[in-house]
């Protein structure tokens, strides 16, 4: 006869020996995971001191190296390290491959055919999602890593390009060439597949002391007319009393600022049979206008930046009146705070409707503001392949690809010393009768004046932009309205804020 003491200690055992494996199985898979992230864990735990001593102590030597490095990490190294992407690539491509087969081997050292069948089931199937969940963000890494230097091989020019990177003298320890300065002619173009030519409707320089970082952003409007060139040029032999053409309609002219590259580009008979001379001429115009040398262009798409907006999921813009727009005025971007996709904050800076040409230069300076400060890296991850294949499509330029390296840090100085901005637009300047000696005095008083200010936060200038009749597209010569050599009040350069609201928005006037 059995006693019921007896029966339960007999049923005991059973549960016991079901226990154990179970017991055994999470104890293996806690393990593996330990390694995942203190490498050579389950080395130490199985007993295999040697290799588990050397792993653990070759990753944390590793981490300390990559703090030290990330601790000391400058402006300067994030430059250098543009040059080192493809190495960077192949770094991460390891880590991914070594991550994935430190999983399966800790798995392995564990011993799991000490379990029963169906625990060794459970325990390596576990074991294979967690060996590719450690390795996937080191591939996800190497993919973001190479597609980031595909993108700037595509836009960058090869080396010997032009600037101070070209000049004499240039090297490693001085990459201005004992220059100062460096100016970046900043240009927004219309250019596209269903478009015949392009016209740079939006012509700024961003003149940046290389030492200090401060900067000066020089606005030129699009509608300059009477456009000179430097003397002894093709484009100022074909025009020596100005850039002039004949009306193509009664009053319609395209003989302004924004279509001189264009010009240059379907004439190229001036410059012995050379084509696509438009921006190597616009570069030298701009830059006598403003009495500059220009080193480089960078020119964006602005009917492809629609595409760059809508890959970062919308820009938010307060509006502060309807914009209208359209062929027949069927489309009206609301006033108000919200969120604008591509196509809808694409007009709100295009639109001329019950607007001018120096209201939509500020719009789209506001524009581009919003954009940058809406640009942060979260959703830059998230959203990494179509913001690049955008940027591939929509920017061009002709900044040597080693002078990153340099332009990276200067890009930083920049940030943190300040910006000025002054605009040529009326009634600064005349731009049917520009004074050009007055712009080239007012450039360099601007860039005398930068040279010992402070930095300080975005401000609302005290200039504004008068607000106009309806413009076609096509600009109407407007008539000569005299001004005075000297302006009573001399133009001073604003904060670059420009009116635009606070940060990460943007503010129609």
């Amino acid at each position: 006869m059995v006693t019921p003491g007896l029966a339960r200690r007999k049923g005991a055992a059973p549960a016991t020996r079901r226990s154990g494996p179970a017991r055994g199985a999470v104890a293996l898979i806690a393990w593996v995971a330990l390694s995942a992230v203190l490498p050579g864990a389950a080395h130490l735990r199985a007993g295999r001191r040697r290799t588990g001593l050397t792993l653990l102590g070759a990753y944390l030597t590793t981490v300390v190296c990559v703090a030290g490095v990330a601790a000391g990490a400058d402006a300067g190294l994030a430059g250098r390290a543009l040059g080192w992407l493809s190495q960077i690539s192949l770094v991460f491509v390891a880590c991914s491959v070594a991550w994935f087969w430190l999983v399966v081997r800790s798995y392995a050292v564990l011993r799991p055919a000490a379990l029963p069948r169906s625990g060794q089931i459970l325990t390596g199937l576990v074991a294979g999602v967690l060996a590719v969940a450690v390795a996937v963000p080191f591939a996800v890494a190497a993919r973001y890593v190479s597609l980031s230097k595909r993108t700037l091989d595509a836009i960058f020019t090869t080396p010997g390009g032009g600037g101070p990177a070209g000049a004499a003298g240039a090297g490693p320890e001085d990459p201005w060439a004992g220059r100062d300065r460096v100016n970046v002619l900043l240009l927004g173009g219309d250019w596209g597949a269903d478009r015949i030519g392009m016209r740079t409707d939006s012509i700024n320089v961003a003149s940046v002391d290389v030492r200090t970082g401060r900067a000066v952003l020089l606005g030129l409007p699009r509608n300059l007319e009477h456009v000179r060139f430097p003397p002894g040029s093709p484009m100022a032999v074909r025009f020596p009393f100005g850039f002039r053409l004949p009306e193509y309609r009664p009053g319609w002219r395209e003989d302004l600022l924004f279509s001189v590259w264009q010009y240059a580009d379907d004439h190229p008979e001036l410059f012995g049979g050379h084509r696509h001379m438009g921006a190597q001429v616009l570069k030298e115009t701009v830059g006598y206008i403003l009495g500059l040398r220009i080193d480089w262009y960078a020119l964006v798409n602005i009917w492809g930046l629609a595409k760059m907006i809508d890959a970062l999921g919308g820009i938010v813009l307060t509006v502060d009146r309807d914009i209208v727009y359209g062929r027949y005025d069927e489309g009206v971007v609301r006033a108000g705070t919200r969120r604008l996709d591509g196509t809808e904050a694409l007009w709100y800076a295009r639109s001329r409707t019950m607007s001018d040409d120096f209201d939509r230069m500020h719009r789209q300076r506001c524009l581009l503001g919003a954009l940058l400060g809406q640009a942060d890296p979260a959703t830059v991850l998230t959203r990494f392949t179509q913001i690049a294949a955008a940027t591939r499509r929509i920017l061009s330029t002709d900044v040597p690809r080693p002078m990153l390296e340099h332009l990276v840090p200067l890009a930083w100085k920049v940030k943190h010393a300040g910006v000025t901005s002054l605009q040529f637009v009326p009634p600064l300047v005349n731009t049917a009768y520009p004074d050009w000696d007055r712009i080239r005095l007012l450039t360099a008083r601007a860039i005398r004046d930068s040279l010992h200010a402070q930095a300080s936060p975005p401000a609302t200038p005290s200039n504004g932009f008068p607000a106009g009749p309806r413009r076609l597209r096509h600009h109407h010569s407007p008539s000569p309205a005299p001004v005075p050599s000297v302006p009573p009040s001399p133009g001073t350069p604003s904060p670059i804020g420009d009116g635009c609201g606070a940060p990460g928005t943007a503010t129609a006037r």
